[in-house]
């Protein structure tokens, strides 16, 4: 081997070296970007779920609580109708699906049932707390077949206020879950024992977690192949847990304080390998192309005739492969920015059940009043709620365009909206909840409208959040409950809502997403409220804060005024 063979090929060595290092260095960070986008369409998907999960379990939970002072039951402490009261129970239970429903009195001895008793039913956690006067809850195992079951106790109050029975509803979870197997991404539950409790993967029920809460092993039976690794801040999981769960997948967890349970989601990192993979390769053809074009011209100079027809056809077949790559290129990116949209959309569905919840919760009230209304009589009472109940299905038909619009990358229009109007409606809205928590509210608006530029339907949900935000505040509170709203039209557009609550324990965090200052077994909410209020009026150019005052807290939410131009 001549000197000059060995010189070249000892530059083609560092250079190949260097194409290398810099084809990894490519595809580490592409990995890391395309997990990026995993993560979040993961995250959004597990919220999915989770608000799907507890959407269903808050249809039993207000079916506790409505039946438990029942006529027909609270009448069986005084010798009432007991067959009527089983029929009654088996009538509901059929209707929602629920795996029973049982009705005691004070001292635990079952007086009407639908289904099976449980054992130990007044040793049991949810029994006890209902005694007390608040809203048992409890999961587990029930049953001869160990059903898994999802537990309410509410408790029925006699003239006296004393506690004179409980309804039991106990949920079927299986019946929960049975239209969500097979869905994607493989998303489970765990208790706070580590078990494996609710998932759209049947396999790994009753699992447990492993060591240090990292990965899951069954109950009984060998542990399958499973290692855990991190990239950053990402956590990867290589498994081998059966034919439907991938082998490879980017872990999520999140706390769910609401049901007492941890959602963990698995998500396939195979395309974000394809597409590093793909990254890395066009770089490293690219530089092997020029690395050769370099190549052959110094060659050129001592060979001419025969460096030109080398040339020629490694050109050739280089551009035929560069073209088949750059076409290949193109269809990844496309991919990548619809699964950008996609995610994107499954970060608003949050925030559209947020909005959809209250129109719906509204019709359901207003429909109720109607029946009142109609017993008693008052034909005239019942046509105004028939009339609110039409404009509120409007509303949520409205909220429905707005996310078929975003599908189609059109956006809400926004414009000149009555400032007033907007409050007024939000105050109906929350009228009966305030009225049942005895809170006063001060709203003395003008009889002049007063327009600002923004979306009528979301800028109403932004003060529907923040007065049901002062409410939950002062949830439990002793002495004088007052919410106050004032609108100032001056120079500065602005609204400011003030409560007599306990304040804002961190005010530098109130709007961050997940932050709540409720207890952990509060049932209402998940600290999104003013997260998604904070986006709303930002996209409205307008600005929301939160502060102490003397007395409790208030949330100052400034507008820009609605122009003649700006309207046009």
């Amino acid at each position: 081997m001549t000197g000059v063979t060995r010189s070249r090929l000892l530059i083609v060595t560092v250079f190949l070296l260097i194409v290398a290092l810099c084809a990894a260095g490519i595809w580490r960070y592409g990995y890391a970007q395309a997990l990026g986008q995993l993560e979040k369409q993961g995250r959004a998907d597990l919220a999915l779920a989770t608000d799907r999960f507890t959407g269903q379990l808050r249809r039993y939970q207000e079916l506790a609580v409505l039946m438990a002072e029942h006529p027909a039951l609270a009448s069986l402490n005084t010798g009432g109708d007991a067959a009527a009261a089983n029929r009654l129970l088996l009538e509901a239970a059929d209707k929602t699906g629920a795996l029973g429903l049982i009705y005691t009195n004070a001292k635990g001895a079952v007086l009407a049932r639908a289904g099976d008793v449980p054992e130990n039913l007044r040793q049991s956690g949810y029994f006890r707390r209902a005694m007390t006067g608040a809203l048992g809850v409890e999961h587990g195992l029930y049953g001869a077949q160990n059903d898994r079951a999802y537990v309410y106790a509410a408790p029925g109050f006699g003239k006296a206020g004393d506690v004179t029975g409980v309804l039991i509803v106990m949920v079927d979870v299986a019946e929960l879950e049975w239209d969500w197997i097979g869905g994607h991404p493989a998303v489970f539950f765990t208790t706070s024992e580590g078990d494996v409790f609710l998932s759209n993967r049947s396999e790994l029920l009753f699992w447990q977690s492993g060591a240090g809460g990292i990965g899951l092993q069954p109950g009984k039976g060998p542990a399958p192949d499973f290692h855990a690794s991190h990239l950053g801040r990402y956590e990867i999981w290589q498994m081998n847990w059966g034919a439907y769960l991938p082998r490879r997948a980017l872990h999520l967890k999140q706390p769910i304080p609401v049901i007492g349970m941890t959602g963990h989601a698995v998500i396939n990192v195979n395309p974000a390998l394809r597409l590093a993979g793909l990254q890395a390769l066009v770089f490293a053809l690219i530089c092997l192309i020029f690395g050769a074009f370099l190549f052959l011209t110094a060659e050129r100079r001592r060979t001419l005739a025969r460096a030109n027809m080398m040339l020629e056809e490694r050109v050739a077949e280089r551009t035929a492969e560069l073209s088949g790559t750059n076409r290949a290129l193109k269809q990844a990116q496309a991919d990548l920015v619809q699964a950008g949209k996609l995610s994107a959309l499954g970060q608003m569905s949050a925030g559209i059940s947020h909005e959809l919840n209250q129109p719906l919760m509204a019709i359901r009230q207003y429909a109720d009043n109607g029946a009142a209304f109609l017993k008693k009589g008052k034909p005239g009472a019942v046509g105004k709620n028939l009339l609110r109940i039409s404009q509120l299905a409007t509303r949520a038909a409205r909220i429905i365009k707005n996310l078929r619009a975003f599908s189609r990358n059109e956006n809400e229009p926004m414009g000149k909206v009555d400032l007033v109007q907007v409050i007024n409606t939000a105050v109906e809205l929350t009228d009966a909840r305030l009225r049942a928590e005895n809170i006063t509210l001060n709203w003395a608006p003008d009889n002049q409208p007063v327009f600002a530029w923004g979306g009528e339907v979301r800028l109403g949900q932004v003060f529907v959040n923040l007065i049901n935000n002062a409410a939950d505040a002062m949830a439990g509170q002793e002495g004088e409950k007052r919410i106050e709203i004032a609108l100032n039209a001056k120079r500065r557009l602005s609204v400011t809502i003030r409560d007599t609550g306990p304040g804002i324990a961190d005010p530098d965090r109130i709007f961050e997403p997940f932050y709540s200052t409720k207890e952990v077994s509060d049932d209402e909410g998940m600290g999104l409220g003013l997260s998604i209020s904070y986006g709303l009026v930002q996209s409205f150019g307008g600005n929301i804060r939160g502060a102490n005052v003397a007395g409790g807290a208030m949330f100052t939410v400034e507008l820009e005024y609605c122009s003649e131009e700006a309207a046009a």
